[in-house]
């Protein structure tokens, strides 16, 4: 079941999105060679402490999992499509990684990430991270009220396929705002019209996780990080959106 927000509602998401934007970005402007992925958890874990909210992926368990996510921040190097945990990885040179992050500030939940080069890329890898927070901004685009699910979904796939990446299947976007998942899912594929049609007061993460290879993925032992089959890159970007009367809202903007 879609829960559908009031205008208090999207005000206090919107509030719990402004203070996520800042803490990811400054987290981001962190990503060097040398960075262990958990000193950027460490960083991501204060920050969210300092202005008053609370992490909302760690001690997170989805369902169907034993073990719940150990970390504050989700961080994704190279071929690690999302849900990477930080740890003794040292950032290379030459490396991406995509950097998630939920918080929960005075009962709302709000949901972003991107994905940033470490160092210098070379021009493939660029393109990749250019083509896929680009496919968010158009499939932004497409959260208007009387367009559906499908047609966000088809806007990413394709937007990206036309040039030659995949996107994945196996996971898609969500509702959030009053937990940090709630229906509906939000896919990265589909058919123009299809699926449920968005409406006021709907809130979304819209975020699409893109390959420079094929679209098969699969999960290591830990349970939560998803790799491409291929080894080859992905990227991932994500925004909390609101569907409002006026158009689409990001709430996760910096």
């Amino acid at each position: 079941m879609v829960n559908l927000k009031t205008k208090e509602d999207v005000d206090g998401i919107r509030e719990a999105g402004k203070r996520l934007a800042e803490i990811l970005k400054a987290v981001a402007a962190e990503v060097k060679p040398g960075v262990l992925t958990q000193e950027l958890d460490s960083l991501a874990y204060s920050l969210i402490i300092k202005a008053g909210g609370r992490p909302a992926f760690l001690n997170y368990k989805p369902e169907g999992m034993d073990i719940p996510y150990p970390a504050s921040l989700c961080t994704s190097v190279n071929d690690e499509v999302v849900h990477g945990i930080p740890g003794d990885r040292v950032l290379k040179e030459g490396d991406i990684v995509g950097l998630d992050l939920g918080i929960e500030y005075q009962g709302y939940f709000a949901d972003t990430a991107v994905t940033v080069p470490v160092g210098k890329v070379n021009f493939q890898t660029a393109e990749l991270i250019r083509f896929t927070r680009e496919s968010l901004e158009k499939a932004v685009e497409a959260a208007v009220i009387g367009n559906t699910l499908g047609d966000i979904g088809f806007t990413v796939q394709s937007f990206v396929e036309q040039a030659g990446y995949s996107v994945v299947r196996d996971l898609c976007g969500h509702g959030v705002g009053f937990a940090i998942h709630e229906d509906p899912q939000v896919p990265n594929f589909g058919i123009r019209g299809n699926g449920q049609k968005l409406e006021p007061g709907m809130v979304i993460a819209i975020e699409p996780m893109v390959n420079l290879g094929k679209s098969r993925v699969y999960f290591e032992d830990n349970g939560y990080t998803c790799r491409t089959a291929d080894h080859q890159l992905s990227a991932h970007f994500e925004h909390t959106v609101a569907i409002t009367e006026a158009g689409p809202e990001v709430l996760t903007k910096s």
